[in-house]
């Protein structure tokens, strides 16, 4: 099983980011849809285990259209790397969710929004000839800047929810980044100073 759902998935070489603190999302993301928080949603069902060298990326997922990530654990991960991983990956599934959602309620009112402009000018979903009627862009447009203007608060909550994330993955990646830049150097160092003959 295993194998069969890691062979849908790609493996892709990649550096580790540092992991940082993780956070609770903050009120305003969490304000998303109260209706549509009580059902958890399944991320994935055929989710390979976490590899040692590469991370898994799946195929797109038919209801967010985002491609699933399963982030690498290295062998001698240290903590700050371990923060970071799950802080990405926490990441990679709240924005699943949110899209699923926000995609499914979409196609929703988008397939109620056409039935009612059609049945207003006296037309069945299909003709008699089995086709399926649709509207034209202009009648469409009406929909698209209802929907946005319903959804502005949600996508702003959504909008500063993912700047607040990646700043954070941002700054464990440069903690990260430091520390090993600082183990380096004093690695160098120790050895340079055990290697010097004393008189």
């Amino acid at each position: 099983m295993a194998n069969k759902a890691a062979a849908t998935w790609r493996s892709v070489s990649g550096f580790l980011l540092p992991p940082l603190r993780l956070h609770r999302m903050s009120g305003a993301s969490s304000r998303l849809c109260s209706s549509e928080e009580e059902k958890p949603l399944k991320i994935s069902a055929s989710r390979p285990e976490p590899s040692s060298t590469y991370d898994w990326i799946g195929p797109p997922n038919p209801l967010s259209n985002l491609r699933p990530i399963v982030y690498r654990v290295s062998e001698n991960e240290s903590d700050l790397e371990k923060q970071l991983r799950k802080l990405r990956q926490e990441t990679e599934d709240w924005n699943h969710v949110f899209w699923t959602r926000q995609n499914v309620s979409f196609s929703k009112e988008k397939e109620a929004f056409i039935i009612s402009q059609l049945k207003a000018k006296g037309l069945n979903l299909h003709g008699e000839d089995g086709r399926r009627h649709s509207l034209s862009s202009e009648e469409m447009a009406v929909f698209y800047k209802s929907f946005l203007d319903k959804n502005r608060v949600r996508h702003a909550d959504y909008n500063r929810e993912w700047y607040r994330r990646n700043f954070t993955i941002t700054l464990l990646m440069a903690r990260i980044a430091l520390s090993d830049i600082w183990s380096t150097v004093t690695e160098k160092y120790r050895k340079k100073k055990n290697s010097t003959p004393t008189i």
